[in-house]
C-alpha cells in the first residue's frame, strides 16, 4: 500500500505535490489545510484521512476532527496536528505510527517501538525550512518511510 503524508498546505497544493499524490492508495493530511478546495482536490485523488490544524477555524473545518485514530491494513495509526497535544499513550493504544504536522519541519523518530512522523510542510515556505512531504510503503505491517523534498 502506498500512502502519501502531507501537512500544512495553508490553502496551497503545488503542482509538484499533485504528481506525488497521484496513484497513492491513501492520503493523510496532518492539519493546517487552509481551504476546503484542498480537501476536495485530495478526496478526488484517493481515500483521505485528515485532521484540523490551528489555522482551520472557519465553518468548513468544524466537521474535521482534531485527531484521528485509524487502521490501514493491519497497522494502527494516529494523526493530530501538534505533537505537543498528544492526548493518549501510543504504546497502550497499540499504535505503530503517530503522524503530526505544525512545525513545518520534517522529522522521523522512534520511541518505545512507535514511529513518529512529521512530513514537513508543502504550503508556503516558512523561514528556510524545506518544502517536503512523506511517502510510506506499507507492506505486511512494515512501514518504509521516505521524505520527498520539492
Amino acid at each position: 500500500m502506498g500512502i502519501a503524508v502531507i501537512s500544512d498546505t495553508h490553502g496551497l497544493l503545488r503542482p509538484g505535490v499533485l504528481e506525488h499524490l497521484n496513484h497513492c492508495d491513501h492520503i493523510i493530511h496532518a492539519g493546517d489545510i487552509g481551504s476546503y478546495e484542498v480537501v476536495e482536490r485530495l478526496q478526488a485523488l484517493a481515500p483521505l484521512t485528515l485532521v484540523r490544524g490551528n489555522v482551520d477555524t472557519v465553518g468548513w473545518a468544524a466537521e474535521i476532527p482534531q485527531t484521528e485514530f485509524f487502521q490501514l491494513e493491519t497497522t494502527m495509526m494516529y494523526c493530530l496536528h501538534d505533537l505537543a497535544q498528544l492526548d493518549l499513550d501510543p504504546v497502550a493504544a497499540g499504535l505503530k505510527l503517530v503522524i503530526t504536522g505544525h512545525t513545518h519541519q520534517p522529522a522521523l523518530f522512534e520511541k518505545d517501538s512507535v514511529l513518529y512522523l512529521n512530513p514537513g510542510s508543502i504550503g508556503p515556505r516558512r523561514f528556510s525550512l524545506p518544502i517536503s512531504m512523506a511517502k510510506i510503503k506499507l507492506q505486511d505491517g512494515q512501514l518504509d518511510v521516505k521524505f520527498i523534498e520539492l
